[in-house]
């Protein structure tokens, strides 16, 4: 059922995967990666009777556009989606759910207000002060960036695709999730959001998060060695209405280890949420 489509975002092409035609809205939100990430889920959330929508962030992906370090932070991406939603003729609730950094960016937006958001998942996401880690860190340095090639992008994505993936990957698929990173503007967005990262934004969250009563999930591969399992052990102990669903070895990007249990804890809980109201 997953197909591309694209949807022009103030004069931006903006491509996104999306799977089932009725049903509540659930917008997937990736991070570093970009929305190939959400595929192998897709179908399974529609199939419960969702229309699942995985966007590319301008500049990533298949997206068009090109990130600037000043609108690649967690708040502008945030600020960037109802947009996104409006282009899309979406009115009313969405269900949001974010990976990595789209993860920080899920829990802005419900904080924000802008748009209701009713439950959010987190999938290997972003909290606390877990965030840029090394990897990501070294490019904020603005010389470094600077003088950081395409190809040098695609080879540091390279070492990071084949760590968060958690198993064994042909080369092809390698090459099919690498393949936006050899347009020398997308690597350069990349570049962008790395220079963005900084953990200031989910700390700043957590005076609201602590009072904040919308159900939240958290989904979490187990072996991840970029967010590690404590933060989600942390983040489920101290933020209310908050549960874990720890999935056994998996990594960074579960949905590539266990696809049928990720989709199943997020077609559950978004459900548990359709069935509330």
């Amino acid at each position: 059922m997953t197909r591309r489509e694209t949807v022009d975002v103030g004069g931006v092409p903006i491509s996104y995967l999306t799977a089932g035609e009725g049903g509540p809205l659930v917008l997937l939100l990736h991070g570093t990666y970009w929305s190939r990430v959400w595929q192998p889920v897709l179908d399974d959330i529609a199939a419960a009777g969702f229309r699942s929508v995985a966007v590319d962030f301008p500049g990533f992906g298949r997206s068009g556009g090109e990130l600037t370090v000043s609108e690649a932070s967690v708040p502008r991406l945030s600020a960037w989606l109802p947009r996104f939603l409006e282009a899309l003729g979406h009115m009313g609730p969405v269900m949001v759910a974010g990976h990595d950094i789209g993860g920080g960016v899920a829990q802005h937006l419900m904080l924000a207000k802008e748009v209701e958001v009713p439950r959010v998942a987190v999938v290997n996401g972003i909290m606390y002060d877990s965030w840029p880690v090394p990897g990501v860190a070294r490019f904020r340095d603005p010389a470094v960036a600077s003088a950081t090639t395409r190809d040098d992008v695609l080879a540091a994505r390279r070492v990071s695709v084949v760590k968060a993936l958690g198993r064994p990957a042909s080369e092809a698929e390698i090459n099919e999730y690498l393949d936006p990173w050899t347009d020398p503007r997308v690597a350069r967005s990349w570049l962008a959001l790395a220079g963005a990262a900084d953990h200031r934004y989910t700390m700043e969250m957590l005076p609201a998060l602590l009072q904040s009563r919308t159900p939240k999930l958290l989904v979490w591969g187990e072996d991840d060695g970029f967010q590690t399992v404590d933060y989600a052990e942390r983040y489920a102990r101290e933020i209310p209405e908050t549960r874990l669903v720890r999935i056994k070895s998996a990594g960074h990007i579960p949905m590539e280890n266990d696809p049928k249990a990720v989709a199943g804890a997020l077609a559950d809980f978004f459900g548990a949420g359709r069935r509330s109201t």
